[in-house]
């Protein structure tokens, strides 16, 4: 057999678990962190993730497929190796990219819910302003116990 098929199939041996693998542990590692993030909603974090991940399959096994074809032929058996390392290496460095991409984007998000809820005040409101444009009647600040 040709070693140039060898390589090729190998190398999406190793990709497609590599694909496989990282995209289990970040769906299943990841839940909490987008629980977090979206405040505790199960249903939709778990909706987001779900997302995520067909979106990392589809991006890595894609460019898996692209990167495929080799330029030299291989024609031993280090030529195997190193064809090995360098297509692995990228598949690597694209999938460890990704990863990083998406916990910065997610991180942000977190960030802004946390600054949103730090904006609420810690108790409800005691009272409203009443109508300024009117004559006599109740001051500035109309309390709810005064029925007006």
């Amino acid at each position: 057999m040709d070693l140039t098929v060898v390589t090729y199939v190998v190398y999406l041996v190793i990709s497609l678990a590599l694909t496989v693998w990282v995209a289990r542990t970040l769906s299943r590692n990841g839940r909490v962190f987008l629980a977090d993030v979206l405040r505790g909603n199960e249903k939709l974090a778990d909706a987001v993730n779900h997302l995520l991940v067909v979106g990392f399959y589809l991006v890595n096994l894609g460019f898996v497929t692209l990167y495929l074809k080799s330029a030299d032929a291989v024609e031993h058996a280090r030529g195997l190796f190193e064809a090995l390392s360098v297509k692995v290496g990228v598949v690597l460095l694209v999938l460890g990219v990704m990863h990083l991409g998406n916990v910065y984007v997610l991180n942000k998000i977190r960030r802004r819910g946390i600054m949103e809820r730090e904006q609420t005040p810690p108790v409800p409101p005691q009272g409203w302003t009443g109508p300024v444009d009117k004559g006599p009647g109740p001051g500035p600040l109309v309390t709810p116990a005064s029925g007006a």
